[in-house]
């Protein structure tokens, strides 16, 4: 089920209401809250349904196994059943095709021709998502950090919430476990900012990402038939659609959450006004950047172990976060080149580089805005041969016009993203998390800024289309 679906619009105010009216019974909340979250994963396939259900069930005796055991050697067995088991299960649907056909590639340069060892495999929605989720639970307690439940209503409600499920954020249990576990109130300043951050998230995504996806799609759908300048000005739309397509996504989850009376940890903080890489990373996706950092980063050595072994640990932790985002090598070189930027400004940071260009400090937010549109050609090209052109073509900066289409469709689409950035202007230069947006108004207020946002997205509404995301 789609958050930008005429299905949705039915679904969640029926939750709503049934969940409020259960308000004076916390478990049976819980137990609606599960029932609600398999039906939103099952509108899209049923049958994967099985697979949150498996792994919800080993980690939550996982879980309780790891704290419950007194050696070592058991606390270690049974983190590693849950590594393999999750890991094993999102190998298995989401990398086997590309290993196989990786290792079938490289066997035929030394003549050999093996048979066909594909699968014919549906990607799960959301596994990426809830597999780290689930993970970062068994983690925390084989560290000491977290207790496991006991209530296996409350644990398997953390892994399947409906907001979250498909896309993240993800959510650590040490933050929203204590929620499901601990009595709920009505709140109505949490009412007034999910409401806003809702319809906010909506007119990203269904205004402006959808808007300027169209010639987005268009120009990288074959990228041999366009010149420099189409490519360069498609990535940089692109980079605005991926953007307000899953800020706007992770707004309408922690909306959504809110109005339940959960509260979920922000995933983008105006990433593109970022003076390096490393700030960026530290506003975009936030959660995929923090679980990479404290789950892998950190279990690799961090930064304790010298300076080599830090870029190594950079390095590969952006390869496998790159690998992550999908089963193919434009997604392990889109890794590689965030990892390798991150080490060199690490370099240059370690040698007192920065503190001598403190006059020049302002050429960050241009130069970091430029690794990332370049990193993008490789995120959104449909192969590696696709994204070597396009790079080919992009650097050869012929001075051709860019191909435009209908005049209105791209003067709609630069206007709709001009809003876009002048609100993200906004809220960067009055410092105001977009969480919090909607406390600043009195209920008037919000019924004006309801109208015109739903009178714009009925405009711009076409059809229910995927969240870029979704494939991850």
């Amino acid at each position: 089920m789609l958050f930008n679906s005429f299905e949705f619009l039915i679904f969640f105010p029926i939750v709503f209401v049934a969940y409020w009216l259960l308000s004076n019974s916390l478990q049976k909340q819980n137990i609606l809250l599960l029932i609600c979250s398999y039906v939103f994963y099952a509108w899209w396939d049923w049958h994967f349904l099985s697979l949150i259900i498996i792994s919800s069930f080993i980690d939550f005796i996982a879980g309780l196994q790891i704290y419950k055991s007194h050696t070592s050697q058991l606390r270690k067995m049974w983190l590693l059943v849950s590594l393999i088991a999750n890991l094993g299960m999102l190998s298995v649907f989401k990398y086997y095709n590309f290993f196989v056909t990786s290792f079938t590639d490289l066997v035929q340069v030394f003549g050999w021709k093996p048979n066909d060892l594909t699968l014919n495999i549906i990607l799960p929605v959301g596994i990426s998502f809830y597999t780290f989720q689930t993970l970062s639970y068994t983690i925390d307690i084989y560290r000491k950090e977290l207790q496991p439940t006991k209530n296996i209503v409350s644990f398997f409600t953390y892994i399947a919430f409906f907001p979250q499920l498909v896309a993240g954020p993800i959510e650590r249990a040490s933050n929203l476990l204590p929620q499901i576990e601990q009595p709920r109130k009505f709140r109505k300043t949490w009412f007034n900012e999910g409401v806003i951050q809702i319809l906010v998230g909506l007119f990203r995504k269904i205004v402006i990402a959808d808007t300027i996806g169209a010639y987005v799609d268009l120009v990288y759908g074959d990228i041999e038939l366009y010149n420099s300048m189409s490519i360069i000005l498609a990535t940089f739309l692109y980079a605005f659609q991926i953007y307000y397509d899953f800020s706007g996504y992770s707004d309408i989850a922690i909306g959504t959450a809110k109005l339940l009376g959960f509260k979920f940890h922000q995933n983008f903080n105006i990433p593109y006004f970022s003076k390096s890489l490393t700030e960026f990373w530290r506003k975009w996706h936030m959660s995929l950047s923090y679980w990479l950092r404290d789950y892998l980063y950190i279990s690799l050595g961090g930064n304790r172990k010298g300076i080599v072994i830090t870029y190594r640990n950079l390095l590969i932790t952006m390869l496998l976060g790159g690998l992550w985002h999908g089963s193919s090598w434009n997604f392990i070189i889109w890794g590689a080149i965030h990892g390798v930027v991150l080490s060199i400004e690490k370099l240059l940071k370690s040698k007192g580089f920065w503190g001598n260009l403190k006059g020049l400090s302002f050429l960050g937010y241009p130069i970091t805005f430029i690794v990332v549109l370049l990193s993008w050609v490789f995120f959104r090209s449909q192969d590696l041969h696709s994204a070597s052109l396009a790079i080919k073509k992009i650097f050869q900066f012929s001075l051709e016009l860019p191909y435009v289409g209908d005049v209105n469709v791209m003067a709609t689409s630069i206007f709709v993203l001009a809003i876009g950035i002048a609100f993200d202007l906004y809220l960067f230069n009055k410092k105001i998390d977009l969480e919090v947006l909607g406390a600043k108004f009195v209920p008037v207020k919000i019924a004006v800024i309801a109208t015109v946002i739903i009178t714009l997205i009925n405009l711009f509404y076409s059809s229910s289309s995927n969240f870029i995301y979704f494939q991850f």
